[in-house]
C-alpha cells in the first residue's frame, strides 16, 4: 500500500504549524519525506502524527481549552 503524502503547505494545514516549523522537522529528522522528480518535497502524512505528543498544541485547540477555562465549560 502507497503511503499517503502531502506538501509542505498542506502538511502545515493539517496539524497548524508554520512552513518554517515543518523544515525544522524535516532537518530534525521529525518527519519522513520525499522529493518528486521536479525537486519539490512531499511529507509523509503518517510521519506528521507519529510522535504526536511532541507536537505544538494548534491555536484552535488552545483557544478551546482557554474558553472552557474562562466560562466553566468543558472543552
Amino acid at each position: 500500500m502507497d503511503r499517503q503524502t502531502l506538501s509542505i503547505m498542506k502538511a502545515c494545514e493539517a496539524v497548524g504549524v508554520s512552513r518554517r516549523t515543518i523544515y525544522n522537522w524535516i532537518s530534525a529528522g521529525k518527519v519522513e519525506y520525499v522529493r518528486t522528480a521536479g525537486g519539490s518535497i512531499r511529507i509523509f502524512a503518517d510521519s506528521l502524527w507519529r510522535d504526536k505528543d511532541a507536537r505544538p498544541v494548534t491555536a484552535s485547540a488552545s483557544t478551546s481549552v482557554a474558553h472552557a477555562a474562562t466560562t466553566g465549560h468543558s472543552a
